[in-house]
């Protein structure tokens, strides 16, 4: 196949000389561009394995299609040192196309036929952050004091990385760049584990020249940078004189060629801005950014309240904008909400494929977004246990089950949820909490135990969920479900 061929290409220990022959070579990249997309259509439409909904394997290939024209930007506009290339293609291709093929034994044999394991983890090593924005999910302050030492982050990545073969890890906050442990901090963490790929979601404030420097010498780290609009929107959020901070971070990044993307908020107030062509031209294409990360506000952390969530009217034009902004304009843009179908669905609770959070605290949760701890590492590795016995916990195994009844790896023929509607804790809450006081998620913090304890915000949250239904469940059923049946209908009145 072209992927697995070009991976094994990319392996070779002269990658350096690979990866310039494709910066300098318009052509042959060119040729490469068409090939792959070729590759991808032919596996995720033409082949479909699994027989999945034509419409949702769609979305999967033109999300593929985003990453690889935001790749072929970046070699034009040399946006990521051939340094850099050298050890994503080392860490991508070689670790996760050609190397680890035992670990799939050793994972079967521990967790049964048909297992396998979550595809990465997202790490919060701290509270503390140099910010304090309005409605931020973790409620961090420049005061906070939590954290993990950083053996026992060091361990984590290790331990998955062994057991899952996952060679990928997504940093979040507080603000990773403030974290100091035992003498060191991220950039060290990245430094020892070279055989991972790191996504760190930042603020952007403290990454100076040096710090950028020393990113392109790492070459194995990626910061999403936080924006919630132009200067006005981010500032309203996050303070007086960010954004120009945030432009002099891209500009460093830009510079020696780290690559880096944004991440979005989306609320109710700036929903609209946040997916125009106006804002993605101008972070991606004149800020340099590769991708952009929307995340629609959760009212979880500090201040919570429903009154910042996007609208349901909102959510269904962010759903057209996004289709427009990956399928027409070519943009590397997700939506971990609107993109369902691309992931089949939620990912949270150690779901093949997925991921599971772990906070400053140690506690252990579903997701970034879903704040009900099923354990906490530093009692995991107290007691001689490691992270696949957190795979076990009743609550991850209870959204494990229902991901699978809604909709995961559903083929065209069977009952499927409405996966532009994928998520447990928001946009079926009832489920969520119901699984919650059922197999004892325990809050990670007061404003955690305060919400599920809050009548009003059960009521608003089921209100809520009913309306983005009554305006999603239409789009779903016209342009995901009834093709399927009207060309199954053709294919049965041919056969007969």
């Amino acid at each position: 196949m072209a992927v697995l061929t070009m991976a094994r290409v990319l392996s070779h220990p002269r990658t350096a000389e690979l990866v310039s022959t494709l910066v300098e070579n318009t052509l042959v990249r060119k040729l490469m561009v068409k090939a792959l997309e070729h590759e991808v259509y032919k596996r995720a439409i033409v082949d479909n394995p699994g027989d999945r909904l034509h419409r949702a394997q769609e979305d999967k290939f033109y999300m593929v299609r985003s990453m690889i024209l935001a790749l072929d930007r970046a070699f034009r506009d040399n946006l990521i040192s051939p340094q850099i290339w050298g050890k994503i293609f080392k860490v991508f291709v070689g670790n996760i196309f050609v190397g680890d093929t035992e670990w799939r034994d050793s994972f079967v044999a521990r967790h049964g036929q048909g297992s396998a394991p979550p595809a990465f983890l997202t790490i919060s090593p701290s509270k503390r952050c140099n910010l304090q924005c309005v409605g931020c999910y973790a409620g961090s302050t420049a005061a906070d004091a939590e954290k993990l030492e950083y053996d026992i982050v060091s361990r984590i990545i290790q331990e998955k990385t062994e057991k899952w073969a996952s060679h990928f890890t997504v940093i979040s906050g507080g603000e990773p760049l403030v974290w100091r442990s035992q003498g060191k901090g991220i950039l060290d963490l990245a430094r020892k584990h070279q055989d991972n790929y790191f996504l760190m979601y930042t603020n952007g404030t403290l990454i100076d020249e040096k710090v950028a420097e020393e990113m392109a010498e790492l070459g194995n780290i990626s910061p999403a940078i936080s924006v919630e609009g132009f200067r006005k929107e981010t500032e309203e959020r996050r303070g007086k004189g960010v954004y120009e901070r945030i432009l002099r971070a891209c500009r460093n990044l830009r510079e020696v060629g780290v690559p880096f993307g944004i991440s979005v908020t989306a609320t109710r107030y700036n929903a609209d801005l946040v997916t125009s062509d106006e804002f993605m031209d101008f972070y991606l294409l004149e800020q340099g950014a590769l991708y952009a990360w929307i995340f629609q506000y959760m009212p979880i952390g500090r201040g919570y309240t429903l009154d910042l969530l996007v609208t349901p009217e909102q959510r269904l034009r962010m759903y057209r904008r996004e289709q427009h902004l990956i399928r027409e304009r070519g943009f590397w843009v997700a939506d971990f909400w609107n993109s369902g179908p691309v992931s089949d669905g939620c990912i949270s609770a150690g779901r093949t494929g997925g991921y599971l959070y772990i906070e400053w605290n140690g506690n252990i949760t579903p997701c970034v977004f879903f704040p009900y701890a099923v354990d906490n590492i530093k009692d995991v590795y107290a007691r001689g246990d490691d992270l696949d016995s957190v795979l076990d916990a009743p609550l991850f195994k209870a959204i494990r089950r229902w991901q699978n009844g809604y909709c995961y790896l559903r083929s065209s023929g069977e009952r499927i949820g409405n996966e532009v509607t994928p998520c447990p804790i928001r946009d079926h809450y009832r489920v969520a909490y119901t699984l919650i006081k059922k197999f004892g998620g325990r809050p990670v913090d007061k404003d955690a135990e305060e919400a599920l304890q809050d009548p009003e915000y059960f009521r608003g949250m089921i209100a809520y969920d009913e309306k983005v239904k009554k305006l999603l469940d239409k789009v779903w059923e016209e342009e995901y479900l009834a093709p399927e049946r009207r060309k199954k209908k053709v294919m049965a009145e041919a056969a007969g």
